[in-house]
């Protein structure tokens, strides 16, 4: 049975594996930018993050299969002069593995972090989609999700 849960060290190797799907990805839409294949943490890097409650890191596991991930950052600007005090989850990273695509598991993922969300008392979900990830940025559009604003760029 699959079940979402807060990742932990025992996880640290399916997540990094994961991590490199997710660069290959970006690196083989924008070898511009990303190296590949590598990951953009270490696992050292990585244990001290699973310990940080202000970057909550969810996997969906079956049994001890880690199948995928989510990795999210509190963000709050306080008494700012332009933005309200408004709490925000931002998902830095959703993935599922290559081989259990197409099952419900980022949708689950994707739902558990808004129930999160709701929980800790944010106000919004946010994320970034990079352009050459079509994909990512259509199943976000199914979840309900809108453009809040668009990052744009002149190459050189």
């Amino acid at each position: 049975m699959k079940e979402i849960r807060r990742a932990s060290a025992r996880d640290i190797p399916a997540i990094m594996k994961l991590l490199v799907q997710v660069n290959m990805v970006h690196h083989l839409g924008r070898p511009d930018l990303f190296k590949g294949p590598t990951t953009k943490y270490t696992e050292a890097e990585l244990a001290a993050l699973l310990e940080d409650d202000a970057r909550p890191v969810f996997v969906c596991a079956e049994g001890e299969t880690v199948l995928g991930h989510a990795f999210c950052v509190f963000q709050q600007k306080r008494d700012d002069i332009l933005f309200t005090d408004v709490k925000t989850l931002y998902i830095d990273d959703i993935c599922v593995d290559e081989d259990a695509r197409g099952k419900g598991i980022a949708t689950a993922l994707y739902r558990h972090v808004l129930d999160f969300a709701r929980a800790e008392g944010c106000y919004n979900v946010t994320l970034n989609v990079w352009a050459c990830n079509p994909g990512a940025r259509r199943f976000y559009e199914a979840m309900g999700m809108n453009v809040q604003k668009i990052g744009m760029e002149a190459i050189l």
